[in-house]
């Protein structure tokens, strides 16, 4: 497979990792759109948002709540953040494993680009 986050994944391509555990990973996005911007992906492989499958109702929701305490250790949680999941090449998504961006540290506007 030649995915992206699956070689981040299995330490092929490098990342500043700030979580991981069994289910997910969390590594700086190298080309941030704020002061925090992390990304959040699961260890299995799925494309997009929709792929996702009953059995990965849990999972997602990991994610999430991974991405929130990412939120409080780097002190964004009491002003805000944003967690944002594309689907598709038009709404932004670029590599296609999913993934959660954890965006904050700066006023966010909407609607968002």
């Amino acid at each position: 497979m030649d995915c992206l986050f699956c070689k981040i994944r299995d330490a092929e391509i490098p990342a500043t990792i700030v979580h991981e555990d069994a289910d997910c990973l969390a590594f700086e996005d190298i080309n941030a759109k704020a002061p925090t911007h992390i990304l959040v992906i699961p260890r299995k492989h799925i494309a997009s948002t929709l792929e996702i499958a009953e059995e990965d109702e849990a999972l997602v929701g990991h994610l999430h709540r991974v991405a929130a305490d990412l939120a409080r250790e780097r002190g964004i949680a009491d002003d805000g953040f944003r967690t944002v999941m594309n689907c598709g090449a038009e709404s932004g998504q670029t590599v296609f494993h999913i993934h959660l961006h954890l965006l904050g540290g700066r006023p966010m506007t909407w609607p968002p680009g």
